[in-house]
């Protein structure tokens, strides 16, 4: 019995670092519907009218991830008048829906700015309207300024989270990452990071 409550508490702190399932949290964060029929335990049978979001994820995969969430309590069912069921995350899966692994969570502020910006760029078409706003979610909590539409401003280097971050939505084709040594209205980043430019 001690045992069994040892692995409880081990899946109830597991980390997730598969982008694929990163992505199928927050697909379920943001209402997209998941339904199925049979069990989530046993015999979970993934319907054939799905949203196009859930269609480039292997349907064998997919039922396999769900089982698991249903495990560590990051999922539940709700039972539909055609007796149906929709797969829905619990308080425990909202909370585990945008937590990235460790290099990912903050972008690492250097002793020194070296006054090079660093712009992100992005035209994601309205089909992928729920991983557009999820992206543009997770570019401020990363602490990005929203300079124009479409258009958000870091001062410390962030490549490899926002890699991370597309590959995540699978956005690659749509969003652009840049270095830039000179903007225009400078002065309203400089105040917004409470940065002053290196002297010369």
């Amino acid at each position: 019995m001690g045992d069994n409550n040892l692995v409880q508490r081990k899946r109830k702190v597991k980390r997730i670092y598969s982008p694929t399932k990163l992505r199928i949290l927050l697909l379920l964060q943001a209402g997209v519907a998941l339904s199925f029929a049979g069990t989530i335990g046993r015999q979970l049978r993934i319907l054939g009218e799905l949203a196009q979001e859930w269609k480039d994820i292997d349907r064998q995969y997919l039922r396999q991830i769900v089982r698991e969430f249903y495990r560590d309590r990051l999922v539940s069912e709700r039972e539909n008048s055609d007796g149906t069921k929709t797969i829905l995350l619990t308080e425990q899966g909202k909370k585990r829906a945008l937590t990235f692994n460790e290099r990912t969570l903050t972008i690492p502020v250097p002793k020194e700015w070296n006054a090079l910006w660093h712009g992100v760029f992005y035209d994601i078409p309205e089909k992928f309207k729920l991983q557009r706003h999820a992206f543009r979610e997770k570019l401020r909590d990363l602490g990005f300024f929203p300079w124009q539409k479409s258009v958000f401003v870091h001062p410390y280097p962030c490549r490899d989270e926002i890699d991370f971050i597309v590959e995540l939505l699978e956005v690659r084709p749509y969003v652009r990452y840049g270095v830039l040594t000179y903007l225009t209205n400078e002065a309203e980043l400089l105040l917004h990071f409470k940065l002053k430019k290196p002297e010369k």
